[in-house]
């Protein structure tokens, strides 16, 4: 028999490994309907868990991203609404749905993976006279007169007023700094936006939301245009299918740049990532013998042995 050619499967192998991946790649393509599928949690803003937990969100993880056009974003005060027909809905550790999205449309920004909590929706409007309101918000050419907020009692108002504390929209409690004031749940008071949008907090920013909505409440900013506004339907990238743990840990610790690198991720994640890589790497070394030694004591195998000695005997004996 002739000897394997290492170089021959070395390129063998190489090539299924990549075919492998093309395939993976394409089929969650498939599923998710965006591209790339995968983004890599950087902060622990989602994080449940000093220690981490599989089926929320850790710095450190992956998570599936689905196109916006194939997914319709639930937000939490719909998921927690009883009358809404999401009530119950959970994403991730928690009652809606966490959007993938750009700061004020800006692609140069780094994206936020934090959750839905409200949408201000347009109530009524009215198109803008020379660019110009007598009344409402001019957005877009339109002077918005009043807000809708889906899953709460806030319909057609001229200000938004919501406590999330149970009654007219779900629970959202909050604890440190605005605890200290006296506010036990997150709240909004006589709000007009500047655009309609989504409010988004990160599940473990303490009521801190994104857009500063809250009283006690900073907000986060873009790069180029200030604090963050209602997040657009069109700056939403996706939205959060499920997460695949600790695997992005791997691309942080080679971020550059203004990576916070792996200086948030739960350090049992470490763990949890070597030992993942240990069995991937013994699987083929403890599975690849065994499987040898099965398929040498097959009767097949036995009988292909047979029929190359007698074969091997006859040639001997014409020579």
């Amino acid at each position: 028999m002739s000897e394997i050619d290492p170089v021959r499967t070395l390129i063998r192998e190489i090539a299924l490994a990549v075919g492998m991946i093309a395939i993976l790649v394409l089929a969650m393509w498939a599923h998710t309907g965006s591209m790339p599928p995968l983004v890599v949690v950087e902060s622990n803003s989602m994080q449940h868990d000093s220690s981490g937990e599989i089926g929320t969100i850790d710095a450190g993880d992956l998570v599936l991203v689905h196109s916006p056009s194939s997914s319709n974003v639930i937000t939490f005060a719909e998921a927690t609404n009883p009358s809404s027909r999401h009530y119950g809905y959970k994403s991730l550790g928690m009652e809606g749905d966490v959007i993938i999205y750009e700061r004020n449309g800006e692609s140069s920004s780094t994206p936020i993976i934090h959750r839905a909590l409200f949408k201000a929706e347009i109530g009524s409007s009215t198109d803008a006279v020379e660019g110009e309101c007598e009344s409402g918000t001019k957005w877009n050419n339109l002077c918005i007169l009043s807000w809708t907020v889906p899953g709460s009692d806030q319909i057609e108002v001229e200000r938004i007023n919501l406590v999330f504390d149970g009654d007219k929209v779900g629970k959202y409690s909050c604890a440190g700094v605005a605890a200290q004031h006296g506010s036990e749940w997150y709240s909004v008071e006589n709000y007009t936006p500047i655009n309609p949008g989504y409010i988004t907090l990160g599940d473990n920013n303490d009521c801190n939301d994104d857009q500063g909505v809250f009283e006690f409440a900073q907000g986060l900013s873009s790069l180029h245009s200030g604090i963050i506004k209602p997040v657009q339907d069109d700056w939403v990238i996706g939205v959060s299918g499920a997460e695949i743990p600790w695997l992005g840990t791997v691309k942080l610790m080679v971020s550059g740049g203004n990576s916070p690198g792996v200086s948030q991720v739960p350090g049992l994640s470490f763990i949890f990532l070597f030992v993942f890589i240990g069995v991937v790497l013994l699987t083929p070394v403890i599975v690849d013998p065994l499987f040898n030694r099965i398929l040498k004591n097959s009767p097949e195998m036995l009988e292909a042995e047979k029929e190359a000695e007698i074969a091997k005997i006859y040639s001997s004996e014409e020579e």
